[in-house]
C-alpha cells in the first residue's frame, strides 16, 4: 500500500481502515468486505470500479486509477 500511496499521491486519496474499528465493520458491511485485506477502488461518487480480495497488484491498481 505504501508504494501505491506514493504512486498516486497527485491522482487519488488512499484512505485504509481498521476492520476492527466502528467505520471499517461500517464500510466492510456497506461493500461486503469479508477478509483482509481487500481492496476496493470507488469513483468520484462513491461507485465501487474495482475490488480485490489479497495482495493489490500495485501495477494494476495505478493503471486503473490512472485511466479514470
Amino acid at each position: 500500500m505504501d508504494g501505491i500511496e506514493k504512486d498516486l499521491k497527485d491522482e487519488a486519496e488512499v484512505v485504509r481502515l481498521n476492520m476492527f474499528s466502528t467505520i471499517g465493520r461500517a464500510v466492510a458491511s456497506r461493500y461486503g468486505v469479508s477478509a483482509v485485506p481487500t481492496m476496493l477502488i470507488l469513483d468520484a461518487d462513491g461507485k465501487l470500479i474495482y475490488r480485490r480480495t489479497g495482495a493489490p497488484d500495485r501495477r494494476e491498481v495505478v493503471a486503473r486509477i490512472t485511466g479514470l
